[in-house]
């Protein structure tokens, strides 16, 4: 079929739960889906940007359906409250947006005692995703999307030191969290479909998405002058935001999309979703089978699939 991410197929009727939705991409998925007639929570730490993010919404979207629920994806009391929150309602799709690029050139740990980028970026997702897979399944079609990343062409999975404690560099860190997410993606569709659950689950990455590139959203994204110039310069990077959110809305809603893909902009950096392969590492079924089982270890939760 032929896929316009500016004019998508009606959402009416279906709920979205998007993490990080307040800020940057997320904030982008989540005026795409609300434009397209979807309820949109909003998952994410600040009520406060939350809830510019969701005035900035409507002033574009007045009808739009939204709302916040409080989580910080890096602590598992958090995640635990969240799930809690949304558990028993309709979720159509869950959009695994949220995560932290590189916040230091020391390695941090969560309060749980994760390294801060694999904790954040997957484990607090696989956690949520486990708690609230009861309620996915009952919704038939309902869809797990996972945010990968093209650092995954750049950097190497790293199985025997999960933490990072014996060598930390922040970008080989980053790339191996997003193997981790895309790795969960791959094998959570992989046990979907060996159980023949309702759920689907497929994998995205956004390309690149320049703040200098992006359209202006009051409280939201404001990309100034420097970071306009700066942009046109490095125009080889990518594309914005709002383009950069093409490739999860996709596979949260077009109604051929089949679990266990991997959608990404057609140009690489920048372009129209399109199905694509992703690097062999983050989907070959070994690795996410151990990680899995290293995953519920350390979050305390076995995942019922």
């Amino acid at each position: 079929m032929t896929w316009d991410p500016r004019h998508l197929p009606s959402q009416a009727g279906k709920t979205f739960v998007v993490t990080g939705g307040n800020a940057g991409i997320g904030y982008f998925i989540s005026e795409q889906l609300a434009a397209a007639g979807g309820r949109v929570v909003i998952a994410c730490r600040s009520a406060k940007r939350a809830d510019a993010a969701i005035a900035a919404i409507r002033r574009r979207v007045p009808a739009a359906e939204l709302e916040h629920v409080a989580l910080d994806l890096s602590s598992y009391e958090s995640v635990r409250a969240a799930a809690a929150s949304l558990a028993g309602r309709r979720i159509d799709a869950i959009i695994e947006n949220a995560g932290v690029i590189m916040p230091s050139r020391h390695r941090e740990v969560t309060v749980d005692g994760n390294e801060r980028m694999f904790g954040t970026n997957h484990l607090g997702h696989f956690l949520l995703t486990a708690l609230l897979y009861p309620t996915l399944a009952a919704t038939p079609g309902a869809r797990v999307v996972a945010m990968g990343s093209g650092a995954t062409r750049l950097t190497r999975p790293r199985l025997d030191d999960l933490q990072s404690e014996k060598q930390f560099s922040p970008f080989a860190v980053y790339g191996w969290s997003k193997h981790a997410t895309q790795a969960f993606g791959f094998e959570l569709d992989r046990r979907l479909r060996a159980v023949r659950s309702p759920v689907i689950a497929l994998v995205a990455h956004p390309g690149g998405g320049q703040d200098g590139n992006s359209p202006t959203r009051p409280g939201v994204m404001e990309p100034s002058t420097r970071a306009r110039i700066l942009a046109k310069l490095l125009f080889f990077t990518g594309g914005g935001k709002e383009t950069a959110a093409w490739s999860a809305v996709r596979a949260a809603t077009d109604p051929e999309a089949v679990g266990g893909e991997y959608w990404g902009p057609r140009g690489g950096l920048t372009g129209p979703p399109v199905r694509q392969k992703p690097v062999a590492s983050s989907s070959r079924a070994t690795f996410g089978a151990a990680l899995w089982t290293a995953s519920e270890k350390l979050v305390g939760q076995k995942f019922p699939v």
